[in-house]
């Protein structure tokens, strides 16, 4: 059979390519997937080959819409061969939208298929998928995944991150703007998918397979199959066609918005024109040495995604001022607005220890971390509404170490204060001594006591550790976890007694009486209530200081 196939090579007007079928291989796609197999024609198709960002072209043969171009076949073909996705397995995604009992499907299988969008020319590479044993000569055409506005060590950085969620970037073939396009969307045309809009972008492009007054269909494979999604949609304008043996690709420019995707699926994506995309805005200020500047951009609200783009994006915008530097201190104050809960608020300083990570990553992966916590919770959908940060840079590295704590007794009873005494350590800088006042309760037992002196981080691990070790916590108790935490440029010190401690959510009942545990046996050990073997009494904590407090020390004494 011979047909006609619509793409656009340049502009916003599909163009027409020949089609001639060479035969359909059976269950190509999986279980029960065919794809038809075909040969394109005509002058341009024939120069440029299968390109990244052609997937989707519907195919018609005898007048009929046949299904989409989505799969190349081999590398460095000499023939523009492609494989086609057949539409009535596209249309399953529409009906399956419209079936309101149908479930999201999960992401965690889809982060190791081999079908995945990805970065024109390297592709799931033994390197990235990890399976070199195999060869795949029928995989689906790339979807050029651009990250506009990013610098190419911000890439590099997250490129893994974003590969493990089935994603490689490609940087800066192309655009995203709110341009006008009064030209209408038609099969063939170029469509985007925004993950990340504004003062920094992140798109995918593929071509508009089949439309209706409310929905389109798109890609004839997935850009992630994450199942439900919400997306914005956009209008795009195809600058070049970039012909290469190796990584033929658009180079593409999004502009305006005209709904949202919904379905991310196997065989492809469903858009719904009109629908007024979830997005998170995100306000990031920088308060440098020379000027401030500010950042506003928009992220995908994803449980898999968003933690990631919201530690590129953070990342990027600190290590894209000129006062960026390994050197570099940050002190950040921030929070993220959550709708019907208390906002989570972020106050901390980051710097570079012993030769880790810079300071401006180490920002990243604390925001980072609290998105993943906010989002992991089996009970609640979180509806972020916003999150506001602000950094100001020190430059030069402020972070000591804790070098030694004692105190000048080995007895005290309950109800005493005793004093702590803190050395630490600058980074190339003299000693510090800090003198910690705590108060000894009237209640605590007779025996040894055993007084952590630590950062904050370390007496958080202490309090959550074994306590959220597998454990799943709905939205509320996640968020006053969070509140919960200490800052990191404090000396901290903690009473700890040898009495149980229980954790009922994030509520802490400590030193329980063996009766009291008795009568709530039933609870321990389960989801609802953790037991420890120590109950922290009393803490006590330095002024803020100007360094990253890192290390911890054990003293104990005898109370009488």
């Amino acid at each position: 059979m011979r047909g006609v196939a619509y793409t656009v090579f340049q502009g916003t007007k599909p163009e027409s390519m020949e089609v001639e079928v060479l035969g359909v291989l059976q269950n190509a796609n999986g279980p029960k997937g065919d794809v038809i197999l075909i040969r394109l024609g005509g002058k341009k198709a024939e120069y440029t080959g299968v390109v990244a960002g052609m997937s989707g072209s519907p195919v018609y043969l005898n007048g009929k819409l046949a299904g989409a171009v989505a799969f190349r076949i081999g590398e460095f073909s000499k023939e523009p061969i492609a494989g086609v996705t057949p539409i009535a397995e596209m249309l399953e995604i529409s009906a399956l939208d419209r079936n309101p009992a149908s479930a999201p499907i999960e992401a965690t299988s889809a982060a190791r298929s081999p079908n995945k969008t990805a970065s024109p020319g390297i592709a799931n590479s033994p390197s990235q998928d990890g399976n070199s044993s195999y060869t795949n000569y029928l995989k689906p055409i790339e979807t050029p995944l651009v990250f506009n506005g990013f610098s190419e060590d911000t890439v590099q950085r997250f490129a893994s991150q974003f590969s493990a969620a089935g994603i490689v970037p490609v940087m800066g073939a192309g655009s995203v703007s709110n341009d006008k396009q009064p030209e209408p969307m038609e099969p063939g045309s170029a469509v985007s998918a925004i993950l990340v809009q504004g003062d920094m972008n992140i798109a995918a492009t593929c071509t508009v397979t089949y439309m209706d007054a409310q929905h389109l269909l798109a890609c004839g494979h997935p850009l992630m199959q994450f199942g439900m999604v919400d997306l914005p949609m956009t209008k795009a304008t195809v600058l070049a066609t970039l012909p290469s043996p190796l990584n033929a690709f658009k180079i593409v420019n999004a502009t305006e918005t005209v709904g949202s995707f919904v379905q991310d699926r196997h065989n492809g994506i469903l858009g719904e024109f009109g629908k007024k995309p979830e997005m998170i805005p995100v306000t990031l200020t920088i308060h440098g040495e020379s000027a401030d500047k500010q950042f506003h951009y928009e992220i995908l609200n994803n449980a898999h995604l968003s933690p990631i783009a919201m530690m590129a994006t953070v990342f990027n915008a600190l290590h894209g001022v000129n006062e960026y530097g390994e050197e570099t201190t940050y002190r950040m104050n921030g929070s993220i607005s959550v709708d019907g809960y208390p906002a989570v608020t972020m106050q901390d300083m980051f710097a570079a220890v012993d030769g880790g990570q810079p300071g401006a990553m180490l920002a990243a992966i604390s925001l980072g971390e609290r998105f993943s916590r906010i989002f992991d919770n089996p009970y609640t959908v979180p509806a972020i509404h916003g999150v506001q940060l602000e950094y100001n840079i020190v430059r030069e590295r402020r972070w000591a170490r804790l070098e030694s704590a004692r105190t000048d007794i080995t007895e005290a009873r309950p109800g005493d204060d005793i004093s702590i005494e803190a050395m630490l350590r600058p980074y190339r800088g003299e000693g510090v001594v800090q003198h910690i006042p705590i108060h000894i309760p009237t209640s605590t037992s007779k025996g040894p006591l055993r007084i952590l002196v630590s950062d904050g981080e370390t007496l958080d691990h202490f309090h959550r550790g074994s306590s959220l070790l597998g454990r799943k916590l709905d939205l509320a108790a996640t968020i006053a976890f969070l509140n919960k935490e200490h800052v990191n440029n404090r000396v901290y010190v903690s009473l700890l007694e040898a009495d149980p401690e229980a954790m009922i959510a994030d509520k802490v009942m400590p030193t329980l009486p063996l009766s009291i545990m008795n009568v709530m046996d039933g609870m321990r050990g389960t989801q609802d209530m953790v037991v420890s073997s120590e109950s922290s009494v009393n803490e006590a904590a330095t002024a803020p200081l100007d360094y990253v407090v890192a290390g911890a020390q054990v003293l104990t004494i005898n109370i009488k």
